[in-house]
């Protein structure tokens, strides 16, 4: 088939169609391995979709989740990749996380599910006190742990819209953590994902954020079960995890450098909570089983050919990654359209789902070839190529 590149052509691609079989692992995990999911839309009860709150393909939505867990991945919930205040409002979220934990509690692998607690209920505007901040974090935390999820406490603008310093954080955060039931896990996004997320912590040098939130780790150590940090810096990611306290989990969000960050340095390594996991699911899960099995060789086999689908998809614009993970899932069979909530499958070019398509296929990532090519050729026709 001829697919369109970045330099405004049509080249003719011939598929390897060596998709891998989704297998259940057969030894556990030497890394703890959330994958982050996205919503599917009904795009039949869809109105308005660039306001108020989506339309949920609620069956397919959480079929998806199975696949995860059958593959011995655990779950993030309500992230960013579900698109949190990117066309998914906190109402949705919510009711997201209850009918996902009805799920996971019922499944036979019984999977780890961490859910995502902000304070997108709230208007930033009225969000300008500690008491605020700490009363619409708490509303969803308290929501979460009521249906049975571990809290992930997320990266909110509002935070940063407050204009203040690491003080400011160290209060708002100390309360959130010792209030919680369980150990939670901190959220790191660099503002690549998110550009309202600049100088979180405090502070836009990233090395004085660092010591920012490590401060934080510290004085709350015993109710930390790890931190996710997205800033696509592999050196910094391994610089920050060797200062961080041996009882708590550097979860990567590195969709760039995982692979190396996963099977780390002989000292220390990162556990996985990352968006293009949903996506690889089939080459994640195997490539943890290698590692389990001391397979270094066959981890980088599997895993090394999706680095460049990933960085292909959280490409920047960093935050349009949400259209990759979903084309993915509809290229294969996940859903029965390329629809996603506030429209966002228009947020990426032609060429550039072309390469993914590309990408996947030699990843081993497009599970049903036929299926695959047929949907890539709708979505070229739709763009006047035939």
């Amino acid at each position: 088939m001829r697919l369109p590149t970045y330099e405004n052509t049509l080249k003719t691609y011939t598929l390897i169609g060596d998709p891998l079989v989704p297998q259940v692992p057969s030894v556990p995990f030497t890394r703890t391995a959330f994958a982050a999911a996205h919503v599917v839309s009904d795009p039949l009860a869809e109105r308005a979709p660039w306001v108020g709150r989506p339309a949920v393909d609620w069956e397919n939505t959480l079929k998806f989740r199975h696949t995860l867990w059958d593959q011995g991945l655990g779950l993030a919930e309500a992230m960013d990749t579900a698109q949190r205040g990117m066309g998914v409002d906190w109402l949705t979220a919510k009711e997201l996380i209850e009918r996902t934990m009805i799920e996971a509690k019922a499944h036979p692998l019984k999977p780890r599910v961490a859910c995502g607690a902000g304070t997108d209920q709230y208007d930033i505007s009225a969000l300008t006190s500690e008491d605020m901040l700490i009363r619409a974090y708490s509303e969803q935390m308290e929501a979460i742990e009521a249906a049975g999820g571990q809290v992930i406490i997320m990266a909110s603008r509002a935070m940063v819209a407050a204009g203040t310093g690491p003080d400011f954080y160290a209060r708002v955060y100390g309360r959130l953590i010792e209030q919680a039931k369980e150990p939670i896990i901190l959220h790191w996004l660099g503002d690549m994902f998110d550009a309202q997320l600049k100088g979180y912590w405090g502070a836009e040098d990233l090395d004085a954020a660092a010591d920012s939130v490590l401060d934080i780790i510290t004085a709350h150590e015993d109710k930390i079960d790890g931190i996710k940090i997205s800033l696509l810096e592999q050196s910094r990611e391994e610089a920050f995890r060797a200062r961080l306290p041996e009882s708590v989990r550097l979860y990567t969000g590195d969709d760039f450098n995982y692979a190396a960050l996963i099977e780390g340095d002989g000292t220390r390594f990162s556990h996985a909570l990352l968006g293009i996991f949903a996506a690889i699911a089939p080459a994640a899960s195997q490539a943890l089983t290698a590692l389990a099995k001391g397979d270094s060789a066959t981890f980088h086999a599997l895993l090394g050919p999706t680095v460049p689908l990933s960085r292909e998809i959280f490409k920047a614009p960093t935050q349009f990654y949400k259209a990759g993970i979903a084309f993915l899932a509809w290229l294969n069979g996940a859903q029965s359209h390329f629809i996603m909530p506030a429209g966002f499958q228009s947020s990426r070019e032609i060429a550039h789902y072309a390469e993914v398509f590309r990408l996947a296929d030699q990843a081993r990532l497009l599970s049903q070839p036929d299926l695959a090519v047929h949907r890539m050729k709708q979505l070229l026709s739709l763009h006047g190529i035939e």
